[in-house]
Order: structure tokens, then C-alpha cells, then sequence
């Protein structure tokens, strides 16, 4: 979409028009004083690093939020996190903040793609309207509503001023399975997981993360008198056995206080099995995977309903049905619903389910589980819930919307973004691609750097003015990589057979070694299940996606690569102590924070806060281990290093480390020369995350290397860099297969495996096969005009 189509921003009048932002120094900004236009469209650019996110999300829509907060009484905001006042000066003209982030969809298991947004909802109103036969109000259709059978008083009037009080039965009935109680799966548990039978509860039988007899469940488990806690397990009765572990919870008093227990099993399902699996932490998701079998619901077939609410149909279907469908046959399916008592809302599912098709998100179905989407995927899902609200004037904030999906979809992505503004909405964006910048009316350039090299403000203006500004965004706006001359030659394939997974039908392809090959395709054609499912990670195969790193908030790149060994073996060579001294998780730690850098208060049922510790001023370690130097520096001086400063420290001099200089290097050529060595693993993009990965796994000797969207958060001037990578690594031998929609990505290519036409079941099939050359000169599929277009054939 050109700039041309898009209506220029108007003179703006007053301050009113405005949000000014004066001095911020969050995070890497220096003092910067920005005034963005509001009811428009400003797109944030820069080089990873620069400082767009602390602008955007960290000073803007976080002072947002907080000023939200404050118009809650005392008690809602108790259950709060405590957001403190950015480091800024000036915010003026503010208005709500939606943030509309790539983060997980949440950890329930109970959340699909329907209930995440008003798609549900309406179809239960619509099957509770119209099903046949009728069962009752649309909590009949919920599969998170149990039915419920209640006794209780109502009140008769039996005129003359006389009233009556007779019992009655309340029946209300809920859509939930009674057998996996809405989960669509029920779960077979080894109890040998749980206890070692051998041993008392006093002698530590229980062996479940966190059940220790030193603290509440000791108290608990030892005063509810329902068994012997010096008795072996093995010799418990079967009374005593069911109360163990499947007793539902039970109100007990012990030394006068009030208190529940509960079965070991109803414990588990409470805490542990209803959440995602994924968001568990690591030993706690250990332990599930280990203990734990989840199988289909054998009385709902997995559809989480009760025999009641699938009895009721529509044409045909019941709602399980209507769920299960790919979208946007769903949407031809209601379209097909002719009945005017309901014609409003018919017109709201209507363009609801419309909305997923133009945002590019038809392949999915509404019993998706809403954890198992991408980023991307997530976004673009949130934002379905803002197209169709009635909000005006708020600030919408969004965080790169076009990641994982192809040129063929950004346009339509760029026509949701234009339609939120042009309802009266200011729309921020952070964003890379030169196709998303192209529509802005305001566009702010940060950087000149990364990290301590950024965090000024280059450019405010238009796009055009940015073409013509020089700044380092300005000059690869208009960058197009060309198509190879020579590719080169395979030095063996890997053969894929009868592939079906997920939408793949029954695919046969033949995938070179030796070269770079790149899989693409529309969002939903099947890219993923062909390279993830076919090519499983294994013996000489390393896969490097965006998912979570899994670590704790302790975890940073120092420690994730291996860095921190030859660091701490450095230090403690030079001041003749032990390496552990120099270790935040070890003997080195501030014994106030236990090296966190930070206090956790835990407030009870409300918001826990952390608070910089003020022994140690959030460095981590005790002040004797700080007055031991390296080079200079003492040791939390050099985990606050960023990657490209620490090469230059590591690299010469005293400092010299050869070890830790290796590694460094590989952060550098990965594009990750701005991340502090310290900087926490869980404050990483998707993109940081694999790209951190793939520095990780570069001195393995594996020879195929599978990557997810490398180019994810990378700069027009990084994606050179990041070819240049890839050619190193298939010249040093390997195999590198890459799912990618970047274009220059695509032209770099050897190979070229295109999957499509469509997404979902229209999709699923090789529809080209060839070098980049011939994928342009055939245009025979989308991906061959946008790769056209691009490289300007």
C-alpha cells in the first residue's frame, strides 16, 4: 500500500491534538522530547536496541496505565501490580492505552480462540435462539458452566397482603462435561509420583514440588486427624488412602485457625494441570509431565460438552461442530442462517468471523486453545477483539503486527491499522518492515545505535522526509536484496514422505543439503508442520525457534551461553579466589536479595512488588566480591556491559579472555551486540530469544540447522548481517532450512520449497519447488509476484 492513498496529517491547532513527551530516560532515552500527533497513525523505527520500546511501551502506554490504576479505590488496586511513574519529566495529552502485545494468550486451559473473543459468546446466544431442540439460556452451550441442582425457598404471594414461603429445586443447566469437567481431555495420574509408600509423611513420602512437612502442609497433613503422619503410606487403609489423595476440599480448625484441606489429587488439578502446560515452571512442569497422562474425553469426544448441549443443532450442527469448523467455513456456514429475529446478531458474528479472515487468521478454528498460537498469531487475535469495540479517541499500541506473516497479508494488516485510526483512535506502531512504514502519517526514527549508542531521537516527519533524512533507517528504507546469479549445488536431500501433519496433505518433497533453503508460504499454509513435524529435532538436526527460554528470572545471556564461565574462571585467576565468589547464584551472592538484584514482597492474596535491594543497589553481589577487578572493572560492572562492549574487553588488552571472547563474537554476529550481558532472559522478544538460541547452538556439530523467522525484531541493516551469517554457516558445511516470509531472505536463497495456495485446508501443498530465479520468472503463485515485485522484475 502507497503512501499516496493515505490522507496526510492535518495542521494540528493546539496542544490538545498532541501527546507530548518531554526528558524521558527510561532504560537507553536520552531526555528525549518527542510530540506525536493524535487520531493518526505513527510508526516508531530504529535499530534493534535504539530505544522504540522504552518510548513506546516503557514511558508512553506504561504512564497510561498507571493513571488508570490511580481512578480505582484503594482496595481494587491492592489486587494490582505496583506500577511505578516512568523516568520522565513531561507526559501531556495522554489517553487510555490498549496494548496489543505478542505475549501468550494466558496460561488457562479453559481459553480457546472463541472465548478470547466475543465469538462464543454469540454463538451460544445463537444456539440458544435457534437451536433444536431448545435446552435453555446459552450457559446450556458453555463448556466452562457445570449444571448445577439446587434447593432452596421462594417466596408465593397468595393475595390479600398474605406471602407463603414454600421449597423449591433449582435446575440450571450448564454446557460443562461432567466426565473431564469442560477440559476435553481427562487425566490418568501415577500415583507412584506423587508419594514414595514406604516411607510416613513425617519421613518426607511426599515427593510433589512443593509439599514440604516444614511449612503449612506439614501443619495441615498433622492436625486434620484423618490418618497417622508416622504410619508408612503403604499401610494406610482405604479410608485413609481416599482422604490422602481424593478428598475435595475440607474446611478443618487446628491451634484455633481456620484452615482447608485437601486430597493430594484435587490439589494437583487445582494448581498444577489447570494451567498451561508451558507456563509452568520448569521443575513444576518436570514433575507434570512425569506424573501425569492426559487422554481425550471418552464421553465428549474431546469437545469439553455435555450430551445436552451437543444434542442441539442448526442446520445440521451443534455448536461443538461450529467450533471445530476452520473459520472462515464457519463464516460461509452463518452466512447461510436466514432468520430475522436474530438478524443483528447474526450481522455482529458475521463480521466478527469476517475479521479473523481479513486480518489473515481464517485457517484457525474457535476451539483452538488460545495457548498454542504464535506471537503473531496472539496479536492478531487481540486485535479482532479492538476492530469491532465501540472505544474512540484511545491510543492503541501495537508491537510489530506484521511478524509471521507474508507480504500477501501485510496489506490487509495495514487496512485494520488504518480503519482503528480513522475511528478517531491515535495508533502506535514499532515496527521494521518498509511496507508497514509506508503508511504512517507520523513516522519517529530512534537510535543512532543500540543500546547505549541510541536512545535519541533522528528523525520526526513524514516517511518521505524519512527517505531523504540520512539516518541509518532513512538510508535502507529502499534496500532490496537482488537474486543470486549462482546457487549453490546440493550435496545430498532429505527426503519427506506422506506428510499430514496438522493441514499437510499427503506432501512428498525432497529437501537439499548443504544449501540454504527457505520455506514459505501464507500465514496457516502448513510451513511449519512440514519443517517441524518432518524434520524432527535429533541426532545431527538443531531446531531454533521463538519459543521460551526455559530458565528463571535469574537466567541472562551471560549464563544461558556459557559466558559466565570463562568470566568467573577470569576474575578469580587474577585475584587468586574461588570462581563461585563471582557467581549472583552462588557464594558471591548479596545475602539480602540472595542475588536477585531485587526484593520480592509477597503481599498475601494481593499483588506481590519487587523493589530494588538496597544492600547491594540491585548489582547482586556482597560489596567484598565487588572490590575484585578484572581489567578494571568489577564484576557487576561487566555484566552490565552490552555484548559489543564486552567483545572490545574481552578482545584485547589485559582483559584479553579468549574463551569468553569466542562466544561473544557469535552474540555479535547474531545481531545481539546491544543486549547487556546481565539483562534478564524473560525481558527478550521472540526474536532476541532465537537469535540467542541460534548463537548458542552455533559451535554445536550438527549439520542442519532448522530456523523460525530469524529476521523477527531485525532492523532493515541487520537483515544483511543475518545473511551474511546464514552464508557462513552453510559454507562451514551445515544445512540451514528457514521458514521465512522477508523477501531478501527469500532472494538469498538456493532453494525455494513454497507451500499454499491457501491457509488451512486450503492450503497444505507444495505449490513450487526451484531456485528464487525461477520462482520469479514463473509467477505461478503469490509468493513468486510479491518476490517479483520486490527484486523489481
Amino acid at each position: 500500500m502507497s503512501t499516496a492513498t493515505q490522507p496526510s496529517a492535518p495542521h494540528v491547532a493546539d496542544s490538545h491534538d498532541l501527546i507530548r513527551v518531554q526528558g524521558a530516560r527510561v532504560n537507553n532515552l536520552k531526555d528525549v522530547s518527542v510530540e506525536i500527533p493524535k487520531r493518526r497513525l505513527t510508526v516508531f523505527t530504529g535499530v534493534s536496541g535504539s530505544g522504540k520500546s522504552s518510548l513506546v511501551f516503557g514511558t508512553i502506554a506504561a504512564e497510561s496505565q498507571r493513571m488508570i490504576n490511580e481512578t480505582y479505590s484503594a482496595f481494587v488496586q491492592g489486587f494490582m501490580p505496583t506500577l511505578a511513574r516512568p523516568e520522565v519529566d513531561l507526559l501531556d495529552g495522554l489517553t487510555t492505552a490498549i496494548i496489543v502485545d505478542q505475549e501468550r494468550m494466558g496460561a488457562n486451559s479453559r481459553s480457546t480462540v472463541g472465548t478470547a473473543t466475543d465469538a462464543n459468546a454469540m454463538l451460544r446466544i445463537l444456539f440458544s435462539r435457534l437451536g433444536q431442540p431448545h435446552i435453555g439460556s446459552p450457559n446450556a452451550y458453555s463448556f466452562n458452566v457445570p449444571s448445577v441442582k439446587a434447593t432452596g425457598a421462594i417466596t408465593v404471594d397468595r393475595g390479600a397482603g398474605k406471602t407463603k414461603t414454600e421449597k423449591a429445586t433449582f435446575n440450571r443447566l450448564g454446557g460443562m462435561c461432567p466426565r473431564c469437567e469442560g477440559m476435553g481431555a481427562v487425566t490418568d495420574i501415577d500415583l507412584s509420583a506423587l508419594y514414595d509408600d514406604n516411607l510416613s509423611l513425617n519421613e518426607g513420602a511426599i515427593t510433589i514440588p512443593g509439599y514440604s512437612m516444614e511449612g503449612w502442609y506439614g501443619r495441615i497433613f498433622r492436625g486434620c486427624g484423618y490418618f497417622d503422619p508416622d504410619k508408612p503410606i503403604a499401610k494406610f487403609n482405604k479410608r485413609e488412602l481416599h482422604d490422602l489423595l481424593h478428598r475435595e476440599p475440607t474446611k478443618i480448625k487446628i491451634d484455633g485457625i481456620n484452615l482447608t484441606y485437601a486430597g493430594l489429587i484435587p490439589s494437583i488439578q487445582k494448581s498444577f494441570l489447570a494451567k498451561d502446560i508451558d507456563a509452568l515452571q520448569p521443575h513444576i512442569r518436570a514433575f507434570v509431565e512425569r506424573a501425569v497422562t492426559f487422554t481425550t474425553c471418552p464421553e465428549c469426544a474431546g469437545t469439553r460438552l455435555s450430551k445436552e448441549a451437543r444434542s442441539s443443532k442448526i442446520k445440521g450442527k451443534n455448536i461443538a461442530d461450529a467450533c471445530a469448523m476452520q473459520i472462515s467455513d464457519l463464516a460461509a456456514w452463518v452466512r447461510g442462517i436466514e432468520e430475522p429475529s436474530v438478524a443483528p446478531l447474526l450481522a455482529g458474528l458475521q463480521h466478527l468471523l469476517d475479521s479473523f479472515e481479513e486480518i489473515g487468521l481464517g485457517y484457525l478454528s474457535l476451539d483452538r486453545p488460545s495457548g498454542t498460537l504464535s506471537g503473531g498469531e496472539a496479536q492478531r487475535t487481540k486485535m479482532i477483539r479492538h476492530l469491532g469495540s465501540s472505544l474512540t479517541d484511545v491510543t492503541y499500541v501495537f508491537d510489530e503486527p506484521t511478524i509471521g506473516l507474508h507480504p500477501h497479508d501485510i496489506q490487509r494488516m495495514n487496512e485494520l491499522l488504518l480503519q482503528l485510526r480513522d475511528k478517531g483512535n491515535t495508533v502506535l506502531v514499532v515496527e521494521h518492515k518498509p511496507e508497514a512504514i509506508a503508511i504512517a502519517d507520523h513516522v519517529v526514527d530512534l537510535g543512532p545505535g543500540a543500546g547505549t549508542e541510541g536512545g535519541a531521537v533522528c528523525y520526526e516527519g513524514t516517511v518521505e522526509g524519512l527517505r531523504a533524512s540520512g539516518t541509518i533507517t532513512g538510508r535502507h528504507l529502499d534496500d532490496r536484496a537482488a537474486l543470486k546469479e549462482t546457487v549453490r549445488t546440493p550435496t545430498g536431500k532429505l527426503e519427506i514422505r506422506g506428510a499430514t501433519a496438522n493441514n499437510l496433505q499427503d506432501v512428498n518433497v525432497d529437501v537439499p543439503l548443504g544449501v540454504l533453503v527457505v520455506v514459505t508460504g501464507v500465514a496457516g499454509s502448513g510451513k511449519s508442520s512440514l519443517v517441524h513435524s518432518s524434520i524432527p529435532a535429533g541426532a545431527g538436526v538443531v531446531s531454533i525457534d521463538q519459543g521460551a527460554i526455559r530458565g528463571s528470572r535469574r537466567s541472562n545471556p551471560a549464563t544461558y551461553t556459557g559466558l559466565l564461565d570463562p568470566i568467573r574462571k577470569a576474575f578469580a585467576k587474577a585475584n587468586g579466589v574461588k570462581p563461585a565468589l563471582f557467581s549472583a547464584n552462588s557464594e558471591g551472592a548479596c545475602p539480602s536479595c540472595n542475588g536477585a538484584g531485587v526484593i520480592y514482597t509477597d503481599l498475601g492474596m494481593m499483588a506481590g512488588v519487587a523493589a530494588p535491594c538496597e544492600d547491594c543497589e540491585g548489582k547482586r553481589f556482597q560489596a567484598s566480591v565487588l572490590e575484585y577487578r578484572f581489567g578494571g572493572r568489577d564484576i557487576s560492572e561487566v555484566l552490565a556491559m552490552s555484548v559489543t562492549e564486552a567483545e572490545k574487553f574481552f578482545g584485547a588488552g589485559e582483559a584479553r579472555t579468549p574463551a569468553a571472547h569466542a562466544i561473544l563474537d557469535r552474540l555479535a554476529d547474531v545481531g545481539l551486540g546491544y543486549l547487556s550481558l546481565g539483562q534478564p532472559l524473560t525481558t527478550l522478544s521472540g526474536g532476541e530469544r532465537q537469535r540467542l538460541k541460534l548463537a548458542t547452538h552455533m559451535a554445536d556439530k550438527g549439520g542442519v540447522y532448522v530456523l523460525d523467522e530469524p529476521t523477527t525484531g531485525l532492523h532493515l541493516a541487520d537483515v544483511e548481517q543475518l545473511l551474511g551469517l546464514l552464508d557462513r554457516l552453510v559454507d562451514a558445511g551445515k544445512s540451514v532450512i528457514v521458514i521465512e516470509h522477508h523477501q531478501a531472505v527469500m532472494a538469498h536463497a538456493d532453494w525455494i520449497i513454497d507451500i499454499g495456495p491457501g491457509a488451512g485446508h486450503d492450503g497444505g501443498r507444495i505449490v513450487f519447488e526451484g531456485t528464487p530465479a525461477a520462482l520469479v520468472a514463473a509467477r505461478s503463485t503469490l509468493t513468486g509476484e510479491h518476490l517479483a515485485a520486490y527484486v523489481g522484475r
